[in-house]
């Protein structure tokens, strides 16, 4: 690996300033009326995870306000059908701290939460999300430890809203061709691309 690796927190601390007084200072412990607003208008949020071996980040994404408010200090997060993999969830059950990051469409600023998770069946929870008659298999529960708003330097410099930034989907191969390329299985890219596309049409939810 060329170049010097930080190794420790005194290297760390040396390469960059103090943090100004408002970043060191923001974090909160409990989610005031803006963090509450931010949560409302989100339709995403990535949730990081981590298990003993490595980390994961998984995107969860539904309407604008899918995660709830329970009070000041809990969310809780419907589980709509994925791939079945439970990479999220296994890493919960061995190790419920949990990152999440929250955005809102034409918003440079993000909310950034961590906390304690738990994945919960309950029946009362479960039906506070019904679509097309069918409620979530689980629900993910998270107390709230730290909340703060984070700044947009990442997404202004990403121009991830701008619509000029847009990238075609032609500039990839298809989702199909590309999951054949890499795993060795039957299916051609085609009939891969068929099974995704009758997924997205009727098993959102």
């Amino acid at each position: 690996m060329p170049g010097h690796i930080i190794n420790t927190l005194e290297e760390l601390r040396k390469v960059y300033p103090p943090a100004i007084e408002r970043a060191r200072i923001k974090t909160l412990t409990a989610l005031d009326q803006h963090c509450q607003a931010f949560i409302a208008l989100a339709p995403l949020v990535c949730l990081g995870t981590q298990n003993a071996e490595a980390g994961d980040v998984s995107p969860r994404g539904d309407a604008p306000g899918f995660v709830h408010v329970l009070d000041p200090v809990t969310l809780a997060m419907p589980d709509w059908p994925g791939n079945n993999r439970l990479d999220s969830f296994e890493n919960i059950v061995v190790n419920p701290n949990v990152g999440l990051l929250f955005l809102i469409p034409g918003v440079d600023e993000s909310l950034r939460i961590n906390g304690v998770a738990a994945i919960s069946t309950d029946p009362d929870l479960l039906n506070r999300w019904t679509v097309n008659g069918r409620n979530p298999r689980s629900v993910v529960i998270i107390r709230v430890r730290e909340a703060f708003l984070h700044c947009g330097k990442a997404l202004i410099r990403s121009r991830l809203w701008h619509a000029e930034a847009r990238v075609e989907r032609s500039a990839l191969p298809s989702y199909g061709r590309m999951l054949k390329d890499q795993i060795c299985i039957g299916d051609t890219a085609e009939q891969i691309e068929a099974s995704v596309a009758e997924a997205y049409a009727n098993r959102l939810y």
